[in-house]
């Protein structure tokens, strides 16, 4: 396919729909280098869907549980500085889940390796609470770092 113009790509067929409940207020757009890889990784193995896509962009805007995050291909646009892997160093993005097990249990059998396996974490949010969850850290085809986390709820602070 010959690369597209970023007016064509804004412009090209879309299937789908805009996401449940509309568009949340910040949504990080990832560059990847294989859209079809990103795609088996991010819906196949953790649930997500595609709400829409521009298969001709090699773009796609995906939700799971409420977190939305577009995926597009490397098309020289916005690019800052050289894509090196991993990419995304220094963040990782918090994705909060109803079910840790079921992304584990896929990722397992995929054989996908953890970067951080699954543990308990409590966090300090105010002078006299904290709120836990069990979490685990994963990379993706691009090596962009995902925390997923199922909540504990709160507790008073130690």
């Amino acid at each position: 396919m010959t690369q597209l113009d970023q007016a064509a790509r804004n412009a090209a067929n879309a299937q789908g729909n805009m996401p449940t409940g509309g568009f949340a207020p910040l949504v990080p757009e990832l560059d990847v280098t294989n859209i079809e890889a990103s795609l088996a990784f991010w819906c196949d193995l953790l649930g997500f869907r595609i709400a829409y896509a521009r298969p001709e962009a090699k773009f796609a805007y995906l939700e799971r549980q409420g977190a939305q995050v577009m995926l597009c291909e490397i098309n020289g646009e916005w690019i800052t500085g050289p894509l090196d892997r991993p990419f995304g160093r220094g963040v990782n993005f918090q994705i909060e889940t109803d079910q840790l097990l079921p992304l584990l249990d896929r990722l397992s059998e995929a054989n996908w390796p953890l970067f951080r396996p699954e543990k308990e974490s409590w966090y300090r949010i105010s002078a006299t609470q904290e709120r836990g969850s069990r979490e685990f850290l994963v990379q993706d085809p691009d090596g962009y770092l995902l925390r997923f986390s199922q909540s504990l709820g709160e507790r008073g602070a130690a």
